[in-house]
């Protein structure tokens, strides 16, 4: 939602102080502002739920002619960017406790410790129902929500706990979703599903109050039960780089050329992951797209540049492949900028495969098992540095940049949707190109149930 936004106008007032929001969030980027939702008359009065910039508190304010009569901002930082985070903010500005006119709940727990720490008086108001202001769903003034959104209810009347929205899984004892609350949405509650790619704004609390999509946004396969891998901003040689697209889009710098990798790892198991080298900057191809196993120390470790990590590394038009740092020519093809990279990940028999455009490099077989038909050889996961591989890429040279579009199942490069959309065994994930049997998308569920088989 970098640049996506929802919003709509009630056309009816609602309650002036009671009302609960609820979501569930995944941002993409920390030590920015990101906007989750807000009622905005103008810059001077509003009332507003965000993750501040900087130090990334959660931050509820209201304003009314420029005075913050709202102002409380966590003591505790949010700066997760792989997990889903679940907000709910209940509003009750005429109960007789200043303490509990606005609580604040996240995953299941109520935080109670805000600095500054600004309550409302019990006359005091909010702008999210009021006919003169904007509701807006990952946006206020210029700034917006950088990352995913599921499940974002509003309830215009009623005060509700977070135990109205979510419940502790009796099995794992993770918070997650309740896909059907029992709550009354009030004149202007909604419930934004995004069940359908054609119609983010829709409301399915049965009020019917639609929002309008303001900006291009894409239905994701990542939910709050079940997190897909994605390119990792926080990782410490590359937060110089450009991450978007939900983490799934990442343009090396300039200043260096280590690589960066992936949320999740895996050390068992059969896994499969695409990744589209989009673009450069100048200067020659120099993509390198494969798997790590150690974490860089140095800005110039190039993917490859440690014993257990290895890169398909392309320059000057001829294939390599990097590992050790060294680079030999073992039968691999070059690629260049719209190019995709399948890679097979089988840990079952620690193989690495590569295909360009759905043909595997080296006549491989992913699904040869310890024969390991057109595979290169890798350590086990086990006497790794890591105890796990991730997917990772990188551009082999600081002189210029590369842009490199993962689809761990997402079913999108970018904001381009793959075009035949094959799905692995298991039915989880969205692929351009078929899935090997027995492969399947990075994700939490996969994962889980590999772990559990």
């Amino acid at each position: 939602m970098a640049s996506t936004y929802l919003s709509r106008t009630p056309s009816s007032a609602g309650s002036t102080q009671t009302g609960t929001f609820s979501a569930w969030v995944k941002k993409s980027s920390t030590a920015t502002t990101n906007r989750i939702f807000a009622g905005f008359i103008d810059s001077s009065n509003f009332t507003t739920i965000y993750f501040r910039s900087v130090i990334d508190e959660i931050t509820i304010q209201h304003q009314d002619g420029g005075s913050n009569i709202i102002d409380k901002k966590t003591t505790a930082s949010f700066r997760d960017v792989n997990g889903w985070y679940h907000i709910v903010v209940a509003f009750d500005l005429s109960n007789g406790t200043a303490e509990d006119r606005v609580k604040l709940y996240v995953n299941g727990t109520r935080i109670t410790s805000f600095s500054p720490n600004t309550n409302p008086g019990s006359s005091d108001t909010i702008d999210i129902n009021s006919t003169s202001a904007s509701v807006l769903v990952g946006y206020m003034d210029g700034t917006y929500f950088n990352g995913s959104m599921a499940h974002v209810h509003w309830i215009d009347g009623t005060a509700y706990d977070a135990s109205a929205f979510g419940e502790t899984d009796s099995t794992t004892g993770i918070w997650k979703p309740k896909t059907a609350p029992s709550v009354t949405y009030g004149t202007n509650g909604f419930f934004l599903k995004f069940a359908s790619a054609g119609s983010l704004g829709t409301d399915s609390s049965g009020n019917g109050n639609n929002f309008t999509l303001n900006g291009s946004g894409t239905q994701t396969q990542d939910t709050p039960s079940n997190v897909f891998a994605t390119m990792n901003p926080l990782e410490n040689y590359q937060q110089q780089g450009t991450y978007s697209n939900g983490n799934n889009t990442y343009q090396t710098n300039t200043s260096n050329f280590t690589y960066n990798f992936s949320t999740l790892g895996v050390s068992s198991g059969k896994w499969y992951w695409e990744v589209e080298y989009d673009a450069k900057s100048g200067g020659t191809d120099q993509p390198m797209i494969g798997i790590t196993s150690t974490q860089p120390t140095n800005t110039d470790q190039e993917l490859g540049n440690f014993a257990n990590d290895f890169g398909w590394y392309t320059d000057n038009g001829t294939g390599y492949l990097a590992n050790n740092n060294s680079y030999t020519d073992e039968g691999f093809n070059a690629y260049t900028v719209g190019d995709i990279i399948s890679v097979a990940l089988d840990l079952d028999n620690n193989k690495l495969y590569f295909a360009k455009n759905g043909t595997w490099e080296k006549s491989g077989d992913p699904t040869s098992g310890a024969t390991g038909t057109g595979a290169i050889s890798i350590t086990a996961p086990s006497s790794t540095p890591l105890g796990a591989y991730f997917p990772s890429v990188a551009f082999g040279t600081g002189s210029y940049n590369g842009t490199f579009k993962a689809n761990f199942g997402n079913g999108y490069f970018g904001t381009t949707a793959v075009s035949s959309a094959q799905s692995p065994s298991d039915g989880i994930g969205l692929f351009e190109y078929s899935v090997p049997s027995g492969y399947k998308a990075l994700c939490t569920k996969s994962i889980n149930a590999q772990e559990y088989s």
